[in-house]
């Protein structure tokens, strides 16, 4: 379990510091040529959402709200990335994509605002439906 150097940036108001990220490594399943069974490139990050002292109440509570999917019963964030066969890029890999996965669960969402269909919307909306009817309306047999 080692850690990365410097503080993680996600945006222009928050950083993490790298002693709440949390880097082990393990073998891993992808390239890797002769040194494959013997290297531990693959890259397993952790950082604890309820339990970061950056984040203050209220990104907390935004965090773990958008990405409880996401989250462990620890709160935890748990990625893991294996898409090159060194370890520093795998480490830097996995580093953007937390920093990210943060950077859009904090973007707020814009709220929807109500719109009404406009008329000639609504006509075609009409039209095609009197021509559905009238087409299965057609195909139904005589009875007299």
């Amino acid at each position: 379990m080692e850690r990365h150097k410097g503080p993680l940036r996600v945006n222009s108001r928050l950083s993490i510091p790298a002693s709440e990220i949390q880097v082990d490594y393990a073998r891993s399943p992808g390239p890797g040529g002769q040194a494959v069974n013997k290297k531990n490139t693959k890259v397993v990050l952790r950082f604890s959402v309820l339990r970061s002292q950056a984040l203050g109440e209220r990104r907390r509570a935004i965090l773990s709200k958008k990405l409880d999917r996401r989250l462990t019963k620890e709160g935890e964030l748990v990625l893991h990335a294996s898409r090159f066969r060194e370890r520093s890029r795998n480490e830097e890999d996995a580093r953007e994509r937390l920093a990210e996965i943060l950077r859009d669960a904090l973007t707020p969402t814009r709220a929807r605002r109500a719109t009404r269909p406009t008329r000639a919307s609504r006509e075609r909306r009409l039209d095609q439906k009197k021509k559905r009817g009238d087409l299965k309306r057609s195909r139904r047999g005589w009875s007299e």
